[in-house]
């Protein structure tokens, strides 16, 4: 999967402060959410590609424990992010 330069930097603009906010929490989380998207979308047409899934397993675990950090230090920017990238229903 190659992210070019630009979609990241929207990706940051939108979550984070500013476009070289790249190590909020909120910014890597909807990185995160990005790919893991792109990931599922390519297992739905190839099923058997074991290195993609474990990738794809890797990325939601970093995006678990990010969101919950988040949740401890602050509740409210937790609440943000899952409604704002449609995390919960």
């Amino acid at each position: 999967m190659y992210l070019d330069q630009q979609e990241k930097e929207n990706i940051f603009k939108k979550h984070g402060k500013d476009v070289k906010d790249t190590g909020s929490a909120e910014g890597q989380i909807a990185l995160f959410t990005y790919r893991i998207n792109h990931l599922t979308g390519h297992l739905k047409t190839n099923r058997k590609d074991y290195n993609t899934e474990r990738s794809l397993v890797k990325l939601v675990g970093k995006r678990r424990s990010l969101l919950d950090y988040l949740t401890k230090k602050d509740v409210l920017r937790y609440r943000a992010i899952v409604k704002e990238l449609g995390l919960r229903k």
